[in-house]
């Protein structure tokens, strides 16, 4: 079994009398993190799916009384699809005020219903870990840099998602499965979600537009509907860990874009298959999109696993000077520019460096990428 990154400082807050919420989408292996982690504690212990009924109707009208009498004589629960928990931020508020000898471990598929139902009754209380689709990093730590950097077209195409990796030769109608029903199964239950076929849409213009800034207005105008329904299904895209922004950089240029945003997909195998289209590298006219969102993806595990608190942005003016990608590290500002092609030449436009003399600059291709997302 591929070992996640993050089980081992899931298994060190142990203890820390905190509750712990593992947040990401389905069918990204969550389930199989927290078996692990539950198959390795050897105290009492209690595993509840709250996708079951029977399950959420336990914490119906929940006590300190009725919780102790549930769950007091065990030392860890596990609560997995919490979110489908009505009130469940006051039932684990409760369980970390009253039962301290109780280490809980919830996951949720959709931020916004689990965050929304705790964020008040758990504050101080808990510790969130999000979990995305394999990390490169992953992988070579299963097998070897050389065996994955010989697969990394496939991994353009197909992407990360655990089934994927582990049922080679069934990647489209694996990937065609999530991206028509287990990937929006929380977006379809929210009540923002009143028109299915208009999320469809929106999520297939963001597919064609990988890479390039999106206009909300623009995005509208070619699915038939306003800016406000535009910003708020995207919210809940994002809040379902299928896509994420990156806002641009402004600060000392008046030439500059500062309210401009890129859209990324968390993986690319969703992204193709969103729109359908497996096809090779050599005949693709998206491959520089497709190479983009790779490196976003895969540098946005390694900072969230490795706890590398940056802002991140990136950078285009009026007259289309840009650059794909900046980081910034404590007033540092750390530039770079994706080429696909090996060997390629970049500069950092003269009017950025001039502005910002804090900066540094790098150019990542698919001849050293491999030191921009691995450890």
């Amino acid at each position: 079994m591929i070992k996640r990154t993050i089980q081992s400082q899931v298994e060190a807050d142990f203890g820390k009398q905190k509750i712990q919420l593992l947040f990401g989408p389905r069918q990204i292996g969550k389930t199989t993190l927290i078996e692990t982690v539950y198959n390795g504690f050897d105290a009492q212990k209690l595993w509840l799916n709250a996708d079951d009924a029977d399950v959420r109707e336990l914490f119906v009208n929940a006590s300190g009384t009725k919780l102790k009498t549930l769950f007091g004589s065990y030392k860890l629960l596990v609560i997995d699809e919490a979110q489908r928990i009505e009130n469940a931020g006051l039932s684990l508020k409760i369980i970390a005020d009253q039962i301290k000898s109780l280490q809980v471990i919830a996951t949720g598929s959709s931020a916004f219903e689990l965050r929304d139902k705790i964020k008040e009754s758990l504050a101080g209380r808990a510790i969130e870990y999000r979990l995305f689709p394999f990390w490169m990093q992953e992988i070579v730590d299963h097998t070897n840099l050389f065996e994955e950097k010989r697969l990394l077209e496939h991994r353009l195409i197909y992407g990360y998602y655990p089934e994927v990796i582990n049922h080679p030769g069934n990647e489209k109608q694996i990937l065609q499965q999530i991206s028509d029903s287990t990937l929006f199964k929380d977006l379809f239950a929210l009540t923002q979600v009143k028109k299915p076929y208009l999320l469809e849409k929106i999520l297939q213009a963001l597919a064609l537009q990988l890479g390039s800034e999106v206009s909300f207005n623009e995005l509208g105008n070619m699915v038939g509907a306003d800016k406000e329904t535009i910003e708020r299904y995207i919210f809940l895209l994002e809040q379902t860990f299928v896509i994420y922004r990156l806002p641009s950089f402004s600060r000392n240029i008046r030439s500059e874009l500062n309210k401009g945003r890129k859209i990324y997909f968390y993986d690319n195998g969703v992204r193709n298959s969103i729109i359908n289209n497996f096809a090779p590298l050599n005949i693709r006219a998206d491959k520089g999109a497709l190479w983009e969102n790779f490196l976003m993806a895969e540098r946005l595990k390694k900072i969230v696993y490795r706890n590398q608190h940056c802002n991140r942005f990136f950078w285009r003016t009026r007259q289309q000077q840009e650059i794909d990608y900046i980081e910034e590290f404590d007033g540092v500002l750390n530039t770079y520019e994706f080429k696909f092609m090996a060997n390629a030449t970049a500069r950092l436009p003269l009017t950025f460096a001039k502005a910002y003399p804090q900066h540094t600059f790098g150019l990542v291709d698919t001849g050293n990428y491999e030191s921009f997302i691995l450890d």
